[in-house]
């Protein structure tokens, strides 16, 4: 018989192998060797092409994760023809454009900033908002400020096409929001004008590993078209636009930001990683949370998920047709996929 030390020891030695069983199960993601690791790239639409080959060239360099996907959005960001993201992009009901962005690196680190005009790259600004301030989100004129005193050029950033189309919708539009207007108008132009196709970009949001096995990520955006002056989708808010966990993976989201941000898109992603579920089923699952809490309004618009794992495997799911991402590796890097949809 266990006398009374010899019990306490045991059940004690018990309950430690019970609680690693635990950490076992819980879908954590052993840490690789660097000689397993391989960077990549991933990043939404078929424009992420271009972004993807910008930050490859810091990977392939022995870059960090996070100086690459700034540097990729840059691509999209700093182009005239792309209207929803940066320069160029469509703007609110009033005539402003007003930039969200957010960033998060290996280490938890996060800047973010929202509503932000005048601005040509705000990637850049919510990086400094992460290293400069002890803050993570700064918004509208206060961003501003701070990025014009840390050096960045005043510019205008409604180009003579965006503002074109901006003056077109007023013709016909009520001085009043209408949630997926761009939607709506492109259908009404064509039946094949749908969300996501390539008349119909919006958010950016890349994802890296280096050759460190780091993780970092990036999101930007214009918004929506025509939005009430002042709406902030999910491109800025960590968790909903872009999470990022370095012992996991990352995730982000493309799309109607209204309903991304009600379920915490992007971190239910990495945490459906987290239990074991790959990336695209942790996708698939986020998407589904969507439809089952508001079915009505899910067979209407377009949200997209885009995931990377620590092991480098990635994948995406969307509500609707249309979605697709660049993948970019040593193998290939101009890779474009169709994402699964639910209907």
């Amino acid at each position: 018989m266990l006398n009374r030390r010899k019990f306490i020891k045991s059940t004690a030695a018990t309950a430690s192998l019970f609680a690693i069983g635990n950490k076992s199960v819980s879908g954590m993601i052993p840490a690789m060797g660097t000689k397993d690791i391989k960077p990549i790239v991933i990043s939404t639409w078929d424009f992420g092409i271009a972004a993807n080959q910008a930050a490859w060239k810091v990977l392939v360099s022995g870059g960090r994760a996070l100086d690459a996907v700034e540097t990729g959005v840059h691509v999209p960001e700093a182009d005239p023809k792309n209207q929803s993201v940066g320069y160029g992009g469509l703007p609110d009901r009033d005539g402003h454009v007003t930039l969200d962005a957010c960033i998060m690196d290996e280490l938890g680190n996060c800047g973010s900033v929202a509503g932000l005009e005048h601005i040509k790259h705000p990637i850049s600004v919510a990086r400094l908002v992460m290293e400069k301030t002890p803050h993570v989100m700064l918004v509208g004129d206060g961003a501003l400020q701070f990025a014009l005193e840390n050096g960045f050029k005043k510019e205008n950033l409604l180009t003579k096409e965006s503002e074109k189309a901006w003056k077109e919708w007023l013709k016909t539009a009520k001085y009043a929001p209408v949630m997926n207007i761009e939607n709506k108008l492109y259908d009404k132009a064509a039946p094949t004008k749908l969300p996501g196709n390539q008349y119909n970009h919006d958010t950016i949001g890349m994802l890296a590993i280096d050759s460190k096995g780091n993780i970092s990520g990036a999101c930007t955006t214009s918004g929506m078209a025509y939005k009430l002056h002042g709406r902030v989708g999910d491109s800025p808010i960590i968790g909903a636009g872009l999470y990022v966990d370095n012992e996991v993976g990352g995730a982000t989201s493309t799309g109607v930001g209204e309903e991304v941000i009600r379920n915490v898109g992007s971190f239910l992603v990495v945490e459906l990683m987290r239990q074991g579920y790959s990336p695209e089923a942790a996708c698939k699952e986020a998407v589904m949370r969507i439809i089952k809490k508001k079915p009505d309004t899910a067979k209407n618009i377009q949200v997209g998920f885009l995931a990377l794992n620590k092991k480098g495997e990635y994948g995406a799911f969307a509500i609707q047709k249309g979605f697709s991402y660049a993948v970019c590796t040593e193998e290939k890097n101009d890779l474009l996929i169709p994402g699964k949809s639910y209907y």
